[in-house]
């Protein structure tokens, strides 16, 4: 039911115009035209505004704020927020460029009971694949039951033998997640897929709001937004707690591929503000199954590594002997229990887009629990009576490659030519284990900043969870990120997309601290030895092998 004492969209707001009137001066200007129905996915679900053009009441306060301004106030804090970026350096690689990370100067808003759910729902995601990853790299017993095949593990390119043996002390091996989820037309929240190896973005998220922080003060005077700047404090317990019980004081460090990979500034700043050092694999060694790092004081024994290296680079030993980016042996002195290594090897099988369609299910073998969230509706082309469905209707779905990230592969029938269709029906045919589909979800909009005015643009969510091994802590918001082009459903950075600050509304009797009454992030830390350090010159191939580690985005 709309209440009728809250905002709405003016007229003007709520249907396409001829031609532009000079109502910069107009409350509400801005958003002319934003319900138009001639838009494109006009049936998506807009987090602002209802169907009728009434302002959600999550929103209402930032819609009269963005409301009270002009062109000009709008244009000039955008820019102020696009220098801010450029001077922080928080940059992404996209077509070989370092490129500052759009930064929409509209926020997401997330109320509280919402969000409550969100939470518990990731965090029962996370349990239920830990307990997966630790059952098929143990006695599998989840297939023993035939709950999952075992062929679609076996031949999951990320499924590592060599994992097999390495028990981590404290049984954590997902010390990161990042979860991706879309809403749907009907305002659900979905789970698109799981990132469990090395999942990035939440930089973005702590500097997106320490820029909004500076440029709009006095919009956070008027919400009770949940801070962000505590993640690095969580993160750094979690990799302490994962040390072995006999270790009191664990060194750990923050292992990078070095300044030419894409997520470079979200290693500098997570080692930064832990305090902890900043290491390339040429830092560290290996020696009688122990791993050591070179600081100025002399060679130091390291117990956890925060490794932010796919697995097929990280020890030449056991994967590419050409890799110059790892340390040899130091899956060997993990499972000799004298190292950890975060998040665990061998987690890629369940970011698989495949063995992603079978989590409701590990929900219910493992936790014997309903799913608090649902999977996107997922058609498995490797499946006889699914593949049929797919190729019949292959110009309404959206087609995914199983090994794919970044949004790099993907095709959108709905828009791909008659050529495109029919190459790719041969290769599904022939490559079945390795493609999936799924509907054309309309993901939801929030008003974004276009040309001097506010347009609907499409976003996604990627909370961030941090498991110590007795708790699962979920970041308050995560990073939205926003397809900026108009009808685009790509949020992903290295397809052009943005982001958006996200704010969590702390619950009325919540006594949680909200944003600007706790101290900003740290500026700066002190880092010992190697962190500091520029290290010597590059070769051409370490540095095509920084380049390989791409994060999907």
């Amino acid at each position: 039911m709309n209440n009728s004492s809250a905002p709405r969209l003016p007229p003007a707001g709520r249907r396409a115009r001829s031609a532009r009137a000079r109502t910069n001066g107009r409350p509400g200007a801005q958003f002319d035209g934003y319900l138009w129905p001639g838009r494109p996915f006009p049936t998506a679900y807009d987090e602002m505004f209802d169907g009728d053009g009434v302002v959600r009441s999550p929103y209402r306060a930032l819609y009269e704020s963005i409301a009270g301004m002009d062109s000009a106030d709008l244009t000039a804090r955008a820019a102020a927020l696009d220098r801010a970026m450029v001077d922080q350096g928080i940059t992404f690689s996209l077509s070989g460029q370092e490129r500052p990370l759009g930064l929409d100067l509209v926020p997401r808003v997330i109320p509280a009971a919402e969000w409550s759910k969100l939470e518990r729902g990731v965090a029962q995601r996370v349990r239920a694949l830990e307990a997966f990853l630790a059952d098929i790299y143990g006695d599998a017993q989840i297939l023993a039951d035939g709950v999952l095949p075992r062929r679609l593990l076996t031949s999951c390119k990320h499924f590592h033998r060599e994992a097999f043996g390495v028990n981590p002390p404290n049984g954590v091996r997902i010390h990161v997640a990042g979860v991706d989820l879309v809403r749907d037309e009907e305002g659900s929240f979905r789970v698109l897929e799981d990132n469990l190896r090395n999942p990035s973005g939440v930089s973005y998220v702590m500097e997106n709001r320490r820029t909004m922080a500076r440029v709009f003060p006095d919009l956070f005077a008027k919400h009770r937004v949940r801070p962000v700047g505590d993640y690095s404090t969580h993160l750094l317990r979690s990799l302490r707690a994962a040390a072995a019980p006999n270790v009191a004081d664990p060194t750990v460090v923050v292992l990078t591929p070095g300044i030419h990979n894409s997520a470079y500034f979200e290693h500098s700043l997570l080692a930064r503000q832990m305090g902890v050092e900043l290491v390339e694999g040429r830092d560290l060694f290996c020696r009688d199954n122990i791993v050591y790092v070179r600081t100025t004081e002399g060679e130091r024994a390291v117990d956890v590594i925060y490794r932010r290296i796919d697995d097929e680079f990280l020890d030449p030993v056991h994967f590419r002997p050409d890799s110059v980016l790892g340390v040899a042996g130091v899956l060997n002195a993990a499972r000799a229990g004298n190292v950890v290594i975060a998040n665990a090897v061998g987690n890629g099988i369940g970011d698989d887009k495949l063995i992603y369609t079978y989590v409701p299910e590990m929900v219910r073998y493992y936790l014997g629990e309903k799913p608090l969230l649902p999977n996107v509706d997922t058609y498995r082309c490797w499946l006889p009576d699914e593949l049929d469905h797919v190729l019949r209707h292959l110009d309404e779905l959206v087609i995914k490659p199983v090994e794919g990230s970044g949004g790099y592969g993907i095709v959108f029938g709905p828009t791909a030519s008659q050529r495109e269709l029919a190459a790719l029906r041969r290769r599904i045919r022939t490559e079945r284990r390795d493609w999936i589909a799924q509907p054309v979800v309309q993901l939801s909009t929030v008003p974004s900043k276009v040309e001097g005015k506010v347009a609907p643009r499409h976003v996604d969510l990627r909370p961030f969870a941090v498991n110590d091994g007795k708790d699962i802590f979920v970041l308050p918001g995560g990073l939205t990120r926003v397809a900026l082009p108009e009808g685009s459903l790509m949020v992903n950075s290295s397809q052009g997309g943005g982001s958006k600050d996200t704010w969590v509304l702390a619950a009325r009797s919540s006594s949680a601290e909200r944003e600007l009454a706790s101290p900003a992030l740290a500026e700066t830390s002190t880092v010992d030895g190697l962190a500091v350090e520029q290290g010597p010159e590059l070769s051409t191939e370490q540095q095509q092998q920084q380049q390989q580690q791409q994060s999907s985005q």
